[in-house]
């Protein structure tokens, strides 16, 4: 059952979703969270909360534009607010003591993901993070959270990574190709390295690290050629 607690900051939506984003709360609690995404003040609201019991709850309809994404850009397309559906999930973050997602909690984001997915044409590359999409701003939701598992459910991409490519590409080519905001031609070290880190958190979080070593290289390779 979805509990319903509306927010007033949402607008019209300017375009059909194609992407969903996974966010943690970052704050101190899940009610602290609720209680700021529905303050017409703080202008910044999103489709759902998970909390860490599982309860889900309904802040913005999906045919509404909510304010989660901020400044961001995938695959060519920026200010994704219009074409997203967002979900908060409470964890106090890397501010506040980062720790892992409950079992139910996850289970919860898989089931309301798949209904999300049955509603509107999300392909699994357009499953992501808010350090995806946002990576010089953002590390939401994190190192912890159980990418591998939701994509077992059908929600999102988790590649076989064991698998070695002969010979990795270009990997700042291949990140632009899987849709990070990164220019091949003029992205400078400390940006790179900065989208880099967004990868791993997301692909390879045993080692956040920023540089291309070669297991990080191979997985954008891996990535890049599953997407294709």
């Amino acid at each position: 059952m979805v509990r319903e607690q509306l927010s007033p900051n949402h607008d019209e939506r300017p375009e059909p979703v194609d992407i969903l984003v996974m966010h943690y709360t970052g704050m101190t609690s899940g009610r602290a969270a609720i209680d700021r995404l529905c303050d017409p003040a703080s202008r910044v609201s999103c489709h759902y909360v998970v909390e860490e019991d599982g309860t889900v709850w309904r802040l913005v309809p999906e045919a509404r534009r909510a304010w989660h994404a901020g400044v961001s850009a995938w695959r060519g397309h920026e200010l994704l607010n219009g074409r997203s559906i967002g979900i908060e999930i409470v964890n106090p973050g890397h501010e506040w003591g980062y720790r892992p997602f409950p079992e139910v909690q996850m289970a919860a984001v898989r089931d309301l993901s798949l209904g999300i997915l049955s509603r509107h044409a999300i392909p699994p590359r357009n499953v992501v993070a808010h350090s995806d999409i946002a990576p010089d701003r953002k590390e939401d939701p994190g190192e912890l959270f159980d990418w591998p598992g939701l994509a077992v459910a059908g929600v999102g991409l988790w590649p076989d990574f064991s698998d070695t490519l002969a010979g990795v590409t270009d990997a700042r080519a291949d990140l632009a190709r899987i849709g990070y905001p990164v220019s091949p031609e003029s992205a400078g070290p400390e940006a790179f390295a900065t989208v880099l880190r967004a990868f791993q958190r997301h692909w390879r979080p045993a080692a956040i690290t920023g540089l291309a070593d070669a297991e990080t290289a191979g997985r954008i390779a891996i990535l890049a050629a599953a997407i294709a």
